[in-house]
């Protein structure tokens, strides 16, 4: 069964950094596309960035705008979300999410596992 652990969020004020990171379990690591969604309170679930399975590409929501930076580390079995000049518009539930195959996707719906989230918080 595979498992999604994500921790690194909390609270922060504007323009601050957090670095989120995902720590996947239960099969192998490398075969998979990872992603980061995230969903603010009374909102859908929106494509934060994703990174494919060789981690040669990354592909980020518009919004991001430079500001944030996803990276993994097969070794680890972890995928990093390292976001920096955070806002208060950033503010939400942050979730890991893997599927399988090579190609990124902005889909939540095409990814197979997802972790339980972890809150972020930006002060203004």
């Amino acid at each position: 069964q595979v498992q999604l652990v994500e921790s690194g969020g909390g609270l922060v004020q504007a323009g601050g950094s957090l670095n989120l990171s995902c720590v996947v379990s239960g099969r192998t690591f490398s075969s998979y596309g990872m992603g980061w969604f995230r969903q603010a309170s009374g909102k859908e679930r929106e494509f934060v960035a994703g990174i494919s399975w060789s981690g040669t590409s990354t592909y980020y929501g518009d919004f991001v705008k430079g500001r944030f930076t996803i990276s993994r580390d097969d070794a680890k079995n972890t995928v990093w979300l390292q976001m920096n000049s955070l806002k208060p518009e950033d503010t939400a539930v942050y979730y890991c999410a893997a599927r399988d195959g090579s190609i990124i996707s902005t889909l939540a719906s095409s990814y197979h596992y997802w972790g339980q989230g972890t809150q972020v918080t930006v002060s203004s």
